[in-house]
């Protein structure tokens, strides 16, 4: 049986990955060596967490594109694009670009000026170390789940393409992710994710010709595609929703504020988010650009083997880009393509575990728990928890196989609740404890009774769109609502709840 396995198995694209991640690897190592020494606890936790806040504007801004351009976001835009068309294929660019956009005009300078180490600390300081611990929870609950899920996403390209088993494609690939992040902190991640950004433009640009023509060249592949436009209103605002949540809710994330507050200043932090923007937007093309080309292959002319790709494709289009790296293009290519696919995994789940440790660590250990821990004490914390909550991930994509479903109501909840609850305590100087608890349990019921099928929760009170192929925007209703109560409640308690002023950009 073992000999059968290793049968199916590509040993050059094989011994190709362990090339990259050892390759990888030392750029991780090399990277935390050249920092600048540390001359004491602050600021060596400051190297670890924040790179010092020293990136070159150039290594920041390919970090933070990295920041949404991973795994997921490569996958998913060939899968939805392949499945539903460029309209919603493009989406994830569209939305997390204008996010970076948005963050760099709005958000960024006042945070970095603020001298912040985290996305908690306004939170903390508008409302106090507990609710903004509450507060904590779903953002390091979406960095978790968003690691894990695309883990799974790599383990099954890897399959795929070169024939490694899931498990092991899985294990490998978060162990080197979390060796380099424990050695190097956010420099090595950042370093890292400027060769992985490479791979990524390198590995898919080279087989997007081998595809398109493949698939009968650009011409063809274009008329063949569906309209720009929407079946029903309902789908049109389903499309809005969804993409106002992209947009808004791509902000409240602390592995996209880490890159901000590593910047050298805050023109520099909002610059950075600004051009990551466009950046991010232009890396989705390429990916859209096969799952469009997918459509259009004569997959009975392509050797497959014993694989029947056109049924696999339609009972489940998460498998296109693999199929397209394993069948469509020559060998080498797709072992290219495979290695970007992996790279992009990676800048994903190191900065996502670096981001969920550093806010356990700050905000929930040294600001809640205890406030008297040293900054040596805080960064070995930092790099425990590093490996703690990368085993973590790992486990969870072992054993759930798809994770997708949860990181989504994450992601949800972030939007709903972290969104309003941040923009408040930097934009509304009468923000307070008593108007953020109040929106926090708005937004969480409003978005609850809208259901979810991971929790088993049936739409207790929105209208069911799905005969018309969209959905009741249920969940930019909650954030709305829960920005709403936020604000009136807290203007409706100063007396008694006093708004603490926090530090703002000059």
């Amino acid at each position: 049986m073992l000999a059968g396995m290793l049968d199916n198995v590509y040993w050059p694209g094989v011994a190709s990955i362990f090339v990259l991640y050892g390759a990888v690897f030392l750029v991780g190592v090399v990277a935390s060596r050249g920092a600048p020494p540390a001359k004491d606890g602050d600021e060596a936790l400051e190297e670890l967490m924040l790179a010092g806040r020293s990136l070159p504007l150039w290594v920041a801004l390919l970090t933070m594109t990295a920041t949404w351009v991973g795994g997921g976001y490569i996958n998913g835009t060939a899968e939805t694009t392949f499945a539903s068309g460029p309209v919603w294929g493009g989406q994830a660019g569209l939305g997390y670009a204008l996010s970076l956009v948005l963050g760099g005009l709005l958000y960024a300078r006042r945070m970095r000026a603020a001298g912040y180490a985290t996305l908690v600390d306004p939170l903390e300081a508008r409302y106090g170390a507990r609710l903004a611990a509450v507060l904590m929870v779903p953002a390091v609950l979406a960095e978790l789940f968003w690691s894990a899920a695309i883990l799974v996403a790599l383990g099954s390209t890897f399959g795929t393409v070169i024939g490694l088993e899931l498990n092991s494609s899985i294990a490998l690939s978060a162990t080197v992710a979390i060796a380099y992040t424990v050695f190097g902190g956010l420099r090595a991640v950042a370093w890292t994710d400027v060769v992985q950004l490479f791979l990524i433009a390198a590995g898919l640009g080279l087989a997007v010709p081998f595809v398109m023509s493949a698939a009968g060249g650009w011409g063809a592949v274009l008329d063949a595609a569906p309209p720009l436009s929407f079946g029903t209103p309902q789908e049109g605002v389903s499309w809005s929703d969804w993409t106002i949540l992209l947009i808004l809710g791509g902000i409240p994330w602390n592995v996209y504020f880490q890159r901000v507050l590593s910047s050298r200043s805050p023109r520099a932090a909002a610059t950075t988010s600004m051009l990551a923007g466009i950046a991010c937007a232009l890396m989705a093309l390429p990916p859209m650009a096969l799952g469009l080309a997918a459509t259009q292959l004569d997959w009975s002319a392509i050797d497959t083997g014993t694989v029947d790709a056109a049924a696999d494709l339609a009972a489940s289009p998460t498998l296109v880009l693999p199929y397209v790296l394993r069948y469509a293009v020559p060998q080498w290519i797709g072992v290219l393509g495979l290695g970007a696919v992996a790279a992009a995994v990676m800048s994903s789940v190191d900065s996502s575990i670096l981001s969920a440790a550093s806010l356990v660590a700050w905000n929930g250990y040294r600001r809640l728990l205890n406030p008297e821990a040293t900054a040596d004490q805080v960064a070995r914390l930092v790099r425990g928890l590093v490996v703690g909550l990368g085993v973590l991930a790992t486990i969870i994509a072992l054993t759930f196989g798809s994770v997708s479903a949860l990181w989504y109501l994450c992601g949800d909840v972030v939007y709903c609740v972290l969104f309003p609850q941040l923009t408040l305590a930097l934009f509304d100087p009468k923000a307070n404890r008593v108007g953020a608890a109040s929106g926090l349990v708005t937004s969480v019921t409003l978005r609850l009774l809208g259901g979810d099928a991971t929790l088993g929760l049936p739409n207790l009170i929105y209208p069911d769109w799905s005969d018309a192929g969209g959905e009741f925007p249920f969940r930019t209703l909650a954030m709305l609502c829960g920005l709403t109560v936020a604000l009136v409640a807290a203007r409706l308690t100063q007396a008694s709840d006093p708004p603490k002023p926090v530090p703002t950009a000059a």
